[in-house]
């Protein structure tokens, strides 16, 4: 502390400790540093500097449909009007707006070096040209709007008072030097916070915001405008995850979840990458990681020995892509390579979600749900406040209008008063008096061209009234109306996920690190059905209500012409899902990543979520499991040529991305049936002709994953053209229900089908007459399971077993479901149903397949 200086006024001098103007000046400072440059206003997205820029660009005229201009004179532009700061922060920020490497949708187009993923700085701004680009005239637009209300701001509050605490809001603010107007917000129709995110350190706090898909955040956005109480995981069915401008893998769910939960969360981002013969080549790296030091840093590690196995690094990347080759050593095994460079180097790395705004200027960390709620919110202001003005500019005309068209009615008797007149004074209150016109009406009249008398013009001039008299009553709905303005922001969404809108770059592959997320996803059994189109969905159990047999059954889907359904099964949410194709390829996908649907919906198409199939490619048999390494577990394959495989199922723990070979296949062969099996079970293959042969799995020994197996039964009756339809791996003590593809089907004891060893020719299993037509399946069946079957139209019945008395196999059988004309049962699937404990009865070669036991996941 200390006294007043000699000629100092003392009572003018703060006592103050220095420890409290020490604090007091440090959280100016902070809150300066918070409020005026590090974090973006939740409205917009922007924070001062880049709102300064565009703003400052739009009044130099530098749009899209306009030159280029140098970047030095922005630069002048935006320094000597609104941003009294260093040229560099202006212009790197500038150049990041223009980057495509760091912004989703850029919002500056830049012509010359804007610097490079690889670290080089943008060129000097006397070299680089820029514009706005069509994006960012999208967040300008309605910008002429909101200065004109801050002109008119008394006339408007006084014409709607109604709406006085909206108008009082202040849209633009004194500029540094109070000689010019610069706003404080922006109308920000594009999305830009969700959109491009946002990253900056400030004093004690940093945000960090993902990008996302426009497409995306619009879907995301219209659904809360539908449902303001929707929940996060119905958010998130339309925001999955971010969508960086470099691509790359997003390795796990857990973070996501919880950054759209909590507004913080960790994700992680792996590069992209494929295996070629001998090396690993990446073309994706993660966000924000320089390509030039990624590739030295692991020069360093290969020569340091702390990564071994890789004989040469390249950087082949060109103006279509990146693409770093990574060259292995002859004996290097390239997953352990792999592992190695994510584990040490920026080919995965961890991206920090900070959702941290401002929020009526003071920092908040939001979740998903609250960003897009305070963007509505916004919208919502934006678009009352363009209706208020446009409703105003609308009753002036109007007003403009009556006066004219009073004027043309009257025109003799209007220019025989000013002619009478010695002044225009005389003459105003010489009109006013007789057509009672106010001083607006009578200035357009005195203003008034000798043209406007024509007979055209004056009919233009009624024409143009009711025009403007129906304007006004749209727009006085419109501001009266919230769902009318909501509406219009939906709409306005639209247009730009029309124009601007394209595919994510960013993909999602499952990780160790879903753990915490799956545990929100409730177990329960689901039944999942595909079609030959290749879509495919999963549907609560619930939804099929037990029928007696022979029920019309209930539609499963809303089937297109000429698609109809391949395959059904009951699965568990937690489980995981093998696919296996007609072509011998195999995939696998939990069962929650399968899209919910209702039975009437027709599902998401199967290659949204599986690697690209090859033409005439389906997928022909799932298997549910959640463990790999059960004792004895195998898999059963047989083919349509009456060829059979037996694999450990362990063989299936590594499967890769873009799939594995599961059996090779002779030409002219397919996959149609893959069973779990554990050494001692039967297995029956059935042919579409009617026949059935039966031999004990142990004929089968265990071969590799890419063999071919061998001979299950041998066909070529007389019959002519016979083919595998279907295998059973049984217990022996279960019966077999054999169904036909017109609705008919039968149940027979185990023991009526003679034990033969493996490749007969087998016994018949039911009439294939006219009225039964060829077998579609035959299933392995208990007293009290349950079937599933469904035609090709997409027909669905769920039966008990017990419906189907036990009958011998030379049998015509019985009805199973009602079918229409012209319409055939395509798929037959058992369902065991749990106990009162909520446990499946009978073992199950693969424990767990319900979802209830825990195991070794997919390596």
């Amino acid at each position: 502390m200390c006294d007043a200086m000699p000629g100092q006024d003392p009572s003018r001098v703060q006592r103050r400790t220095i420890e409290d103007e020490m604090s007091r000046s440090y959280i100016d400072y902070a809150m300066s540093v918070i409020v005026g440059r590090a974090l973006p206003d939740v409205r917009d997205g922007f924070k001062p500097v880049h709102r300064r820029i565009l703003y400052g660009m739009r009044d130099l005229s530098n749009t899209p449909d306009k030159p280029y201009k140098k970047s030095a004179r922005i630069v002048g532009e935006v320094l000597g009007k609104y941003h009294p700061h260093g040229d560099m922060a202006v212009y790197d920020t500038l150049a990041r707006m223009a980057q495509t490497f760091s912004l989703r949708y850029p919002l500056v187009q830049g012509q010359g070096n804007f610097g490079s993923i690889d670290g080089d700085s943008p060129a000097a701004m006397r070299y680089t040209e820029a514009r706005l680009s069509k994006v960012a005239m999208e967040t300008l637009e309605d910008m002429d709007s909101l200065r004109d209300i801050e002109d008119h701001r008394a006339e408007l509050i006084s014409l709607f008072p109604e709406h006085a605490p909206l108008l009082k809001e202040p849209m633009l603010a004194d500029n540094f030097d109070a000689t010019l107007k610069e706003p404080l917000i922006l109308p920000g129709k594009f999305p830009n916070l969700l959109v491009n995110g946002s990253s900056g350190i400030a004093v004690g706090m940093s945000t960090n915001m993902a990008p996302h898909n426009l497409c995306e955040v619009v879907d995301a956005i219209d659904a809360y405008i539908d449902d303001p109480n929707i929940e996060l995981a119905q958010l998130m069915e339309h925001i999955g995850a971010p969508d960086f401008p470099t691509g790359g893998i997003i390795y796990g769910s857990a973070g996501i979840y919880l950054a759209y939960r909590d507004g913080r969360g960790k994700i992680i981002v792996r590069a992209k990458h494929k295996m070629e013969k001998g090396r690993i080549i990446f073309t994706e790296l993660p966000y924000m990681v320089n390509k030039a030091d990624l590739l030295e840093y692991i020069a360093t590690l290969v020569k340091d020995k702390k990564i071994e196995g890789i004989s040469d690094i390249r950087d082949e990347s060109d103006r279509n892509g990146i693409r770093v080759v990574v060259d292995l050593k002859r004996d290097a095994i390239d997953d352990v390579v792999l592992n190695q460079l994510f584990a040490h180097t920026n080919l995965q790395v961890t991206f920090g979600v900070i959702n941290l705004v401002l929020v009526n200027g003071k920092p908040k960390t939001l979740p998903l749900k609250e960003l897009i709620r305070l963007y509505v919110e916004h919208r919502v202001k934006v678009i009352l406040l363009r209706s208020i003005l446009s409703l105003k500019k609308a009753l002036d005309r109007e007003h403009i209008l009556h006066g004219l068209i009073i004027a043309v009615d009257n025109i003799k008797k209007v220019i025989d008063i000013i002619t009478k007149c010695e002044s225009s004074e005389e003459a105003h209150a010489a009109l006013m008096e007789e057509f009672h016109l106010s001083t607006k009406q009578l200035d357009a009249i005195l203003d008034m061209k000798l043209s406007k008398l024509t007979g055209l013009e004056r009919e233009g001039l009624r024409s143009e009234l009711v025009e403007i008299e129906k304007t006004i009553t749209e727009l006085r709905e419109i501001i009266a109306s919230r769902e009318r303005v909501l509406a219009i922001i939906k709409q306005e969404l639209a247009e730009l996920r029309q124009r601007f809108g394209d595919e994510r770059r960013t993909t999602v592959e499952e990780g160790e690190i879903d753990i915490e997320f799956e545990d929100l996803i409730p177990r329960e059994d689901v039944v999942v059905t595909i079609t030959n189109k290749g879509y495919i969905k999963r549907i609560s159990l619930g939804e099929y209500k037990e029928q007696r047999r022979g029920g019309r059954g209930l539609m499963g889907a809303d089937t297109k012409d000429e698609e109809f359904m391949v395959n059904l099964f009951i699965t568990n949410t937690h489980a995981y899902i093998m696919f296996f194709t007609n072509l011998g390829r195999c995939y696998w996908l939990k069962g929650y990543r399968i899209p919910a649907g209702s039975r009437h919906s027709r599902g998401k198409a199967i290659i949204n979520l599986l690697p690209r199939l090859e033409d005439g490619e389906r997928i022909q048999a799932t298997i549910p499991v959640t463990t790999f390494d059960t004792p004895d577990a195998s898999l059963m394959f047989a083919t349509r040529k009456g060829y059979i495989k037996k694999t450990r199922l362990i063989a299936y723990s590594h499967v890769r991305t873009n799939g594995v070979k599961a059996i090779i296949l002779m030409e002219g062969d397919e996959l149609i049936s893959v069973s779990a099996c554990d050494g001692n079970k039967e297995v029956l293959l059935a042919t579409d002709d009617g026949f059935a042969v039966r031999f004990e799995e142990g004929q089968v020994r265990c071969v590799g994953r890419t063999s071919r197996g061998v001979r299950g039964i041998r066909l070529g009756r007389a019959k002519g053209a016979a083919s595998v339809v279907d295998m059973s791996v049984t217990d022996p003590v279960s019966c077999m229900l054999t169904v036909t593809e017109n609705g008919y089907g039968k149940r027979s004891d185990l023991s009526d089908y003679r034990k033969v060893r493996r490749g007969g020719k087998g016994v018949i299993t039911i009439k294939t007459s006219e009225r039964n037509g060829k077998v579609v399946a035959m299933i392995a069946v208990a007293e009290d399971d349950q079937i599933i079957a469904t035609t090709a139209k997409g027909m669905v019945i769920r039966m008990p077993v017990s419906d189907f008395r036990v009958m011998g196999r030379n049998v015509q059988g019985v009805r199973v479901m009602r079918l229409d004309e012209g319409e055939k049962v395509a798929f037959v699937e058992k369902y065991n149903p749990p106990d009162e404990n909520g446990e499946k009865k009978g073992s199950d070669p693969i424990p767990g397949a319900s979802g209830t036991s825990q195991g070794q996941e997919p390596k």
